[in-house]
């Protein structure tokens, strides 16, 4: 790892996360900021909005950006992450069932505890569920691109079954179910961002534990095999570890997009290695920065709205996915 750009990226780290907590706050000088000395409603804004926020920009980056580097690790695919495949799709479905189902048996979500612990599970089993669908086909289907179109087709079957869903659903519900769909890093408290940290720690140990068995399954499974890998092991662990953290993403943020499939890229670019630990670890800085930034962006574009989070990160992720698709040496290096 270059110590230079480990050093840049962490500067540039340290400052996103400041600017993202401390921007715009009414009154609030340089030597208020680093004497502590924040008044009560700066106190408030801190606690209740920007510490949360930023805390979720932080756990969603590298939660996407480790899982897309799993997932284009299984298939071989350069072009594969949680929501490119469908997996946000299937977390997403589950999250919605649990939300109308409410609506309709008029079930109250007011528990804390019940209401976060509900939609973490059915995130997790609809996450599993097309990976793991996903995975079968890869075995029959060797072909990258083809397998990437059938996660595309059914992120758009699941879409609609969502919709569907929506049609049958009352106003209110349906509302906060669209609103929730466009993703957005303000809906987690402080104990939201408690429980949605763990979730993340736990899918991140998995994934470094298994970094060196990684670095083999990036030569191939046959060759993993021959090298003593229990792939089929490891292949449990890593699904387990990416319905964790993709999961846990779309059940506290709701879907968000392009960070799983271009932050790995972007690491390789800037490191040009393959080693797993690097593209982990740096992934994280890397994936906590751009959400940082686009949570900014969002803020700062018309003073008066947050914008989406999706649509900021999008334009983050479809120029990275354009140089993939140009360059014929970084698809065959995966």
């Amino acid at each position: 790892m270059r110590k230079g750009y480990v050093i840049i990226i962490v500067i540039i780290f340290i400052f996103a996360l400041f600017a993202d907590l401390f921007y715009n706050i009414h009154d609030l000088s340089f030597k208020d900021l680093f004497t502590f000395n924040f008044t009560d409603s700066q106190k408030l804004i801190l606690y209740e909005f920007r510490i949360p926020k930023a805390l979720s920009a932080v756990l969603v980056g590298t939660a996407l950006s480790v899982s897309g580097f799993q997932m284009q690790t299984i298939f071989r695919n350069p072009l594969a992450g949680p929501y490119i495949l469908g997996i946000s799709s299937g977390a997403s479905l589950g999250v919605a069932l649990v939300i109308m189902a409410s609506a309709w048996l008029n079930l109250s979500l007011s528990n804390y505890f019940v209401s976060n612990l509900l939609l973490i599970i059915s995130a997790f089993i609809g996450s599993s569920l097309v990976l793991i669908l996903i995975l079968f086909i890869s075995k029959k289907i060797k072909n990258v691109l083809t397998i990437l179109i059938f996660g595309v087709l059914f992120g758009y079957l699941i879409s609609s079954v969502v919709n569907i869903l929506q049609y049958f659903t009352s106003n209110n519900s349906l509302k906060s179910f669209f609103v929730w769909t466009m993703g957005s890093l303000g809906n987690t408290s402080l104990q939201d961002t408690l429980v949605f940290g763990i979730i993340v720690i736990i899918g991140f140990l998995i994934s470094l534990i298994l970094s060196k068995k990684l670095n083999i399954l990036m030569l191939g499974e046959d060759y993993a095999q021959t090298s003593g890998v229990n792939v089929k092991k490891v292949r449990i662990l890593l699904f387990l570890s990416t319905s964790l953290l993709a999961g846990s993403v779309v059940a506290f943020c709701g879907p968000i997009g392009f960070i799983g499939i271009t932050v790995p890229h972007i690491v390789r670019i800037i490191f040009k290695t393959s080693s797993a630990v690097t593209i982990q670890i740096s992934a994280v800085f890397i994936g906590s920065i751009i959400m940082l930034v686009s949570d900014i962006i969002s803020q700062i574009i018309f003073t008066n709205v947050v914008l989406p989070i999706n649509s900021i990160t999008a334009f983050f992720g479809i120029p990275v996915i354009f140089y993939i698709l140009l360059s014929k040496k970084e698809i065959i290096s995966i």
